[in-house]
């Protein structure tokens, strides 16, 4: 069935010179802006997901500046600041929560899970199946013009009177319903961008499982396939619930309904009677946390499936323990759907519950642990090509590590008690999704701009790019792991007010240089990446010598992707097969030609 689907739309899609013609003929506005090929959307998705991590980022540099010297004006961009964020220049408390709330909604909904699925998927998922577009390529379209239009709307809030939303990128109720006006338009820009996924993922599963070429069975599906597969439908399955709440929040804020509003609820001296009563706040978090726990797996797959698709081509070996990785995806996208309530140990739940949810949260590790297994396995023995996208997977094993292995007491409810919400919870995810997923993210990026642009980016500018990013990366993150254990708690606009703060300052100090001197380190990558673009080596179909199928197609693929409908002969890395010529055997090329 998926073969002849595929022979379907491959003979609607590479039906001669005439639809090549049709693909020439179209308007720039046709064949750039609203295209339907994959391949354009997946780099509009790209270039625009990356505008929105610099961004993202830059939220955070001057956060830190507040955080490091408390009350002095940030520099250079301080006196741009509008009066709602900043007071001649000193970021305000008030611009502080909505500088915290919008870099991690922009960091986690508007870069990094758009760009590893709407991005890398949209672009790579298709060619890897030896597919000559999405099932739905209008769907596809219009799934990025829903997302954009909820970027643009989640930024403008910044310019409407009393700032953006600033209630938490977990805008936990009822702090979240009495809140200033950016916040109704922060839940507005969150029913796009879900809608936006909703229509992504739907898509993502019906390609794979209809469009493989000939030949190629789940089992010979590269890793990264898998990843985005399984990811898909996480995404199909935990949103939902997040839209319902998003609008049931907003339907609190202007039609006057109470789903999360309490009975007597006070603030500042006055009792809410107006707009509270029979609503639970609780229900938010519950709502919230089923789709954000799953979102972390959203975060971290796609970085898994791009680091394993490196690693094989740089150790010139075939993954180690393929199926223990694929039925290890399955189980972790089916756990993390029963975990989410670890995220809320302190809200009193009983003791029966809370033990079913740490012990839920223990066995989704064992998964992960042996996904990173296989791949630290996969090392071994092998004659290792330190390529820019190697060394950007390598950093990616430790640091992964990390992040899951600092997870674990935050999954037990006695451990949970004393580090809640403090700095240790921000190290431990930053781990996860900043050293971990933004370094696979580069790793790919590297590794498949050759395919995209036919040319490679320059390989001194990348370890310039890679080294000094390495090393700041952890002397941002580290330093929490400590200042979390001191009991230093997250939030706070100005540390030194409280005396453990004070002593912590120098972390505080030395993380905020980390960070300033983490974005410097990313100049290197800004020009490689324009640089490279117009002016970079050109290479041919298969620069890397590797085995799977979009480097089957020419560099880069012209529409319809592949010169001739390939056909699968065998798994998806075929690496240094004895008895061969060379130490690589591409999917469609049968192994005995």
């Amino acid at each position: 069935m998926a073969a002849n689907a595929h022979a379907s739309a491959a003979g609607h899609s590479h039906g001669g010179h005439h639809h090549d013609h049709h693909e020439h003929d179209l308007p720039f506005w046709r064949k750039y802006i609203f295209s339907i090929d994959h391949k354009v959307i997946g780099v509009q998705y790209t270039v625009t997901a990356l505008v929105f991590l610099f961004f993202g980022f830059s939220l955070m540099m001057a956060m830190r500046w507040q955080l490091a010297y408390p009350g002095q004006p940030i520099p250079i961009i301080g006196k741009f600041l509008s009066t709602a964020i900043a007071d001649n220049g000193v970021l305000s408390g008030d611009g502080y929560n909505a500088f915290g709330a919008m870099h991690g909604t922009i960091m986690v909904f508007l870069a990094i899970v758009p760009l590893g699925v709407g991005g890398f998927g949209n672009y790579v998922l298709p060619l890897q199946i030896g597919a000559p577009d999405m099932a739905f390529p209008r769907l596809n379209m219009a799934s990025y013009w829903v997302y954009l239009p909820g970027g643009i709307i989640m930024l403008a809030s910044f310019f409407m009177k009393g700032g953006a939303a600033a209630n938490g990128w977990t805008s936990y109720a009822p702090l979240s319903v009495i809140a200033i006006n950016g916040q109704t338009v922060w839940l507005l820009g969150m029913v796009f961008l879900i809608t936006s996924s909703l229509l992504g993922s739907v898509n993502f599963i019906v390609t794979t499982v209809q469009l493989r070429a000939k030949g190629l069975s789940f089992m010979r599906l590269p890793f990264f396939v898998w990843a985005q597969l399984v990811t898909s439908f996480l995404l199909l399955l935990a949103f939902p619930p997040l839209e319902a709440a998003a609008v049931m929040q907003l339907m609190d804020r202007v039609a006057g309904t109470s789903f999360f509003m309490p009975e007597g609820l006070v603030v500042s001296g006055v009792v809410q009677n107006q707009i509270a009563g029979g609503g639970s706040p609780l229900l938010w978090q519950h709502l919230f946390w089923f789709l954000a726990h799953p979102e972390v797996y959203v975060l971290i797959l796609p970085a898994l499936g791009i680091v394993s698709e490196v690693i094989a081509n740089n150790t010139r070996k075939p993954l180690w323990g393929y199926r223990s990785l694929v039925y290890s995806a399955l189980f972790l996208g089916f756990m993390s759907f029963i975990v989410w309530a670890h995220h809320m140990f302190m809200t009193g739940m009983g003791t029966t519950l809370s033990t079913f949810f740490q012990a839920t949260t223990m066995i989704i590790s064992v998964p992960s642990v042996v996904i990173l297994t296989c791949l630290i396995l996969s090392l071994y023995g092998a004659a290792i090509r330190f390529t820019v996208p190697m060394l950007f997977a390598l950093a990616f094993l430790p640091m992964f590590a990390i992040g899951g292995l600092t997870g674990l007491p935050l999954g037990l409810t006695a451990s949970d008690i004393h580090l809640h919400d403090t700095y240790y919870v921000i190290g431990h995810f930053h781990y996860v999704v900043a050293p971990g997923t933004i370094f696979a993210m580069f790793a790919g990026i590297y590794y498949w701009f050759p395919k995209v642009t036919g040319r490679r980016m320059n390989e001194f500018l990348g370890k310039l790019h890679f080294w000094p990013s390495f090393l700041f990366m952890n002397v941002v993150f580290m330093p929490m792991f400590f200042q979390g254990m001191a009991g230093l708690l997250r939030r706070q606009y100005d540390q030194t007010e409280q005396l453990h703060g004070s002593l912590a300052h120098g972390l505080t100090t030395m993380s905020s240089w980390g960070a300033w001197m983490l974005g410097l380190a990313q100049l290197p990558f800004i020009i490689n990446f324009f640089w490279s673009i117009v002016a970079g080596k050109k290479v041919g179909a298969n620069p890397w010598e590797a085995t799977t199928l979009e480097w089957a197609a020419p560099s880069p693929p012209p529409h319809g992707n592949f010169e001739a409908v390939p056909v699968v002969h065998c798994g998806p890395y075929e690496y240094s097969v004895p008895g061969k010529k060379t130490d690589y055997c591409p999917q469609h090329v049968a192994l005995e030609a």
